[in-house]
């Protein structure tokens, strides 16, 4: 029995010095890996997405190459749902309704890939810090935690595989440090080839399918026609897309603020009976909405980030004078 113990303590004595002879000691230097992680690395596996009670999974494969990204997301539960992500394309595929929705790659991207490839001004919005090792899908996995500097955006927990960096589980908490949304993987493969069947569509789509196109044109920020009349600390507006709503509807503008980490989506379009219906403050799981009308236009700002966040920037979005 004290030789059992005493291999033990070796094993786990080796473990720690191996990991932290590869490992970064620095937390920025995490972030840095678990931000390229995700889109550098194959890897298969399946994950868990829990906001209250609301628990859903997904099986995602991902393959990066000469050529870029591809992936395919699968949600598992409920309405059959998948994303197929390409070099050139994201194409959303809903077979209960028989619709195809197509927009272009970028913006916020889904679990693992949590972290933009641009985090520098995060430890102006957070005091981050490493917090304890663990063990998430079987992996050996160091915590980093990041804790907002004000209450215009949540805390989170991210744990990252201790030898690529990958994005093992990602927490959200609030003030109080409660659970508002989590992604943690059950099942996970990292590196070797990625079989191309499991990038292609289950779904195959044909007669009486709907193809729907939300491409923008991403436009300059001065020629946004809107700007924000007083700045978040630490949100600024990273790009501006304008979309077609129909001949008979006009344009609409989405614009996108980020502090890095948390994002806020602010859509402006022509008032309507369905964009003007629900003005004022609203939720869905952990997305904060708040809508309101500016002349003859509807603004609603959306994020995972506190309602008073989304409400101060719906409020503080104005047509710019010309």
């Amino acid at each position: 029995m004290r030789f059992w113990f005493f291999a033990v303590g070796l094993c786990s004595l080796f473990f720690q010095t191996v990991a932290s002879a590869e490992a970064p000691s620095d937390p920025l230097t995490w972030l840095g890996k678990i931000s390229t992680a995700s889109q550098r690395l194959n890897y298969v596996g399946t994950f868990t997405y829990q906001s209250g009670k609301q628990i859903e999974t997904s099986r995602i494969a991902h393959r990066a190459n000469g050529e870029g990204e591809f992936e395919r997301l699968e949600v598992l539960d409920g309405s059959p749902r998948e994303v197929i992500r390409s070099a050139g394309e994201v194409r959303c595929v809903l077979p209960e309704q028989r619709t195809v929705i197509i927009d272009q790659p970028g913006g916020r991207r889904v679990f693992p890939a949590r972290l933009p490839a641009s985090f520098n001004g995060l430890a102006e919005s957070y005091r981050i810090r490493k917090g304890e090792r663990g063990r998430v899908a079987g992996y050996e996995a160091q915590s980093i935690i990041l804790e907002p500097r004000d209450d215009m955006r949540y805390g989170h927990v991210l744990w990252a595989e201790m030898q690529t960096g990958l994005l093992l589980k990602s927490r959200m908490v609030d003030a109080r440090g409660e659970m508002i949304e989590q992604f943690t993987f059950s099942d996970l493969r990292i590196g070797g080839d990625v079989d191309g069947a499991l990038l292609k569509p289950r779904f195959s789509q044909g007669e009486g399918w709907r193809v729907v196109s939300v491409r923008g044109d991403e436009i300059s920020k001065a020629d946004a026609g809107w700007q924000l009349r007083t700045p978040i600390t630490g949100f600024s507006l990273n790009s501006v897309v304008r979309r077609s709503l129909g001949a008979d509807r006009g344009d609409a503008v989405h614009m996108v603020f980020s502090d890095g980490l948390a994002a806020i989506s602010v859509f402006i379009e022509p008032t309507g009976p369905e964009a003007a219906a629900n003005v004022g403050a609203s939720s869905s799981g952990a997305i904060n909405v708040f809508k309101r009308t500016v002349g003859a236009h509807v603004v609603t700002a959306l994020g995972e980030v506190p309602a008073r966040a989304v409400q101060r920037l719906a409020e503080g979005i104005e047509a710019v004078s010309r």
